[in-house]
C-alpha cells in the first residue's frame, strides 16, 4: 500500500494532489524550484526537495532528479498532477523501474495515446466515429495538397504531438496552403520536437465536449459522464461545466461507450479524459485521448461526488473500482472557470507582477483550487493558471447565478485577470440558452467589452468625492463598491442630500 507520495508538480495541482493523500493517511513530498521556494505547495507538504532553477527545463522537467528526491525521501510513490511530465511515457517507465509507483497509467497506454496519430488508427479499429482525414504523417506538400483537395476545404492541419493550438492551422482555400503546411510543420518541431501532421476536415462550429473515465488494473473501465469544454481562447480552455447542456441520454451514453472502448483498447488504468468534437448536427467524432488528470476534473467530482485523486491512488494501490457503470448518476450541475493572470483586453497576454489584494469568494457551492496567497509574485516561468474558481448548483440556472457571485466576491489587484471576461460569459445569451461552439470569443467577444477606467483612478475620484461632501456636510450612503474581475469598478455610489 502506498504510503508516501511525492508530487511531481507544483501549484493548485500539487497542493489539491496533497490534500486527498492527507486525507487518506498518506505523507506527501513537494519538489521545488528557485522561483517556487516559498511556494504554497512547499509549505504544505510533509516534505520538501529542492530540484534546480527556475525554469521548468531546469527543475520540474528532470527526471532523475524527480526520482532522487524520491528515493531521498522516501516516498514510494509519484504523482504527476497535470502538464509537466504528467504524459511522459519514459518517466512513467523509469518511476516503475526504479521500483516505485506512478499513479497514472503505464508507458504503453501513453504511447498509444500520446500521439494523435496512432489514437486515431486505435479508435478507427473499434468503429468510433473520426472526423475524415489521413490515417498517417503527411510531410510532402504535393502529396498533402493532392489529399486535402479530395477532403475538400476548409481543411485542418494539425501536428500529431500537438497540443494547446500549437503545429495546427485552418486552410480555407487551395492557395493558401503551401504556406500553412509549411508553419505548421515549423511551429510543430519548434513545439514538440516532431514535425509530423495530419490533415483532416474541419468542422466549422464544433462543440468541444470530453468524458472522463476511470479503469483500473482489473479490466474495468467506467465514465463519468461529460463535460462542456468548448469556451476556448487560443485552442486552450478557459470555462468548463458538467453535463453539457446540448447532450441528450441517448447521444451521452453513445459518447461514453466509446470513450470506454477507447481506454479499453490500451488497456488504459487510472483516471483519463477522451475528447470529442460534436458537429451542429450532434454528430461526435473522436479528438483524442489525455492520459492524465484534466485541470477540469472538479466539475466532475461535483456531479458524481467522487474524489478523482483518491480514485487514482486507490487504482494505483491495485484495488479494484468501487462501483459498477449504472451505479453513478448525474447530480446537479457545475462551472469551473480557470482564473489566469492574462489581459483579456488584450488578446489574453499573460501578465506577471504581485498579487497585492488576494481574497477568494466563499459561501455555499463555492470552491477555490488555488496556489497562491495575497503578497505573492506571478512568475514568468510557468503556467499563468493562478486559480480555479468552481461552484455547484441544483441545477445550470442556479450554477450560473453562483458563478457570478462568487466572481463579483473575488479580490484580486495588481495583475490583470480573466474572471472579468468569465463574468461576461456568464452574462452572454449566447452561453446562458447553450447556443454556443468553440468560436464563442471570436464570434461575442470584444476586448473594449472589458475596458474600463483606471481602477486607481476611480478609487481616488470617490475618495475626492466623499471627502468634498464631507467638508460641506452632506450626509451620504454607499450602496456598494464592487471588484469585478481584475478591475475594480465603482458599482454604484449614490449620494443622499
Amino acid at each position: 500500500m502506498i504510503k508516501k507520495i511525492l508530487v511531481a508538480n507544483r501549484g493548485e495541482i500539487a497542493i489539491r494532489v496533497m490534500r486527498s493523500a492527507r486525507e487518506m493517511g498518506i505523507a506527501t513530498v513537494a519538489v521545488y524550484s528557485d522561483a517556487d521556494r516559498n511556494a504554497l505547495h512547499v509549505r504544505y507538504a510533509d516534505q520538501a526537495v529542492h530540484i534546480g532553477a527556475s525554469a521548468s527545463s531546469q527543475s520540474y522537467l528532470l527526471m532523475d532528479k524527480i526520482l532522487n528526491a524520491a528515493k531521498q525521501t522516501g516516498a514510494d510513490a509519484i504523482h504527476p498532477g497535470y502538464g509537466f511530465l504528467s504524459e511522459n511515457a519514459d518517466f512513467a517507465d523509469k518511476v516503475k523501474a526504479a521500483g516505485l509507483v506512478f499513479i497514472g497509467p503505464d508507458g504503453n497506454s501513453m504511447r498509444m495515446m500520446g500521439s494523435k496519430l496512432a489514437a486515431k488508427a486505435t479508435a478507427e479499429k473499434y468503429n468510433i466515429p473520426l472526423v475524415p482525414g489521413t490515417a498517417k504523417a503527411i510531410d510532402d506538400i504535393a502529396e498533402a495538397k493532392e489529399i486535402a483537395v479530395k477532403i475538400g476545404f476548409p481543411i485542418l492541419i494539425k501536428a500529431s504531438a500537438g497540443g494547446g493550438g500549437k503545429g495546427m492551422r485552418v486552410v480555407s482555400k487551395k492557395e493558401e496552403f503551401e504556406e500553412q503546411m509549411k508553419l505548421a510543420v515549423s511551429e510543430a518541431i519548434s513545439s514538440f520536437g516532431d514535425g509530423a501532421v495530419f490533415i483532416e476536415r474541419y468542422v466549422g462550429s464544433p462543440r468541444h465536449i470530453e468524458i472522463q473515465i476511470l479503469g483500473d488494473l482489473h479490466g474495468n473501465v467506467v465514465h463519468l459522464f461529460e463535460r462542456e469544454c468548448s469556451i476556448q481562447r487560443r485552442h486552450q480552455k478557459v470555462v468548463e461545466e458538467a453535463p453539457s447542456s446540448v447532450l441528450t441520454a441517448k447521444l451521452r451514453d453513445e459518447m461514453g461507450k466509446c470513450a470506454v472502448q477507447v481506454a479499453k483498447a490500451c488497456n488504459y488504468a487510472g483516471a483519463g479524459t477522451v475528447e470529442f468534437l460534436l458537429d451542429e448536427n450532434l454528430n461526435f467524432y473522436f479528438l483524442e485521448m489525455n492520459t492524465r488528470l484534466q485541470v477540469e476534473h472538479p466539475v466532475t467530482e461535483n456531479i458524481t461526488g467522487l474524489d478523482l485523486v483518491k480514485e487514482q491512488i486507490r487504482i494505483a494501490n491495485g484495488e479494484p473500482l468501487s462501483f459498477k457503470q449504472e451505479d453513478l448518476k448525474i447530480l446537479g450541475h457545475s462551472i469551473e472557470i480557470r482564473v489566469c493572470a492574462e489581459d483579456p483586453s488584450n488578446n489574453f497576454l499573460p501578465d506577471i507582477g504581485k498579487l497585492e489584494t488576494y481574497s477568494i469568494p466563499q459561501g455555499p457551492g463555492v470552491r477555490v483550487d488555488d496556489g497562491y496567497e495575497e503578497g505573492m509574485d506571478i512568475p514568468i516561468y510557468y503556467d499563468p493558471l493562478i486559480a480555479k474558481l468552481i461552484v455547484y448548483g441544483k441545477d445550470r440556472g442556479e450554477a450560473i447565478d453562483r458563478m457570478i457571485r462568487a466572481i463579483d466576491d473575488y479580490r484580486i489587484t495588481g495583475v490583470s485577470t480573466t474572471l472579468g471576461f468569465c463574468r461576461f460569459v456568464m452574462e452572454h445569451d449566447a452561453f446562458v440558452s447553450g447556443k454556443f461552439d468553440t468560436h464563442f470569443v471570436k464570434n461575442h467577444f470584444r476586448p473594449e467589452y472589458l475596458v474600463s477606467s483606471n481602477p486607481d483612478e476611480m478609487e481616488m475620484a470617490a475618495w475626492l468625492s466623499v471627502n468634498l461632501l464631507r467638508r460641506r456636510n452632506v450626509p451620504m450612503k454607499q450602496t456598494s463598491v464592487e471588484n469585478s474581475g481584475s478591475k475594480w469598478k465603482l458599482n454604484r455610489m449614490r449620494f443622499i442630500d
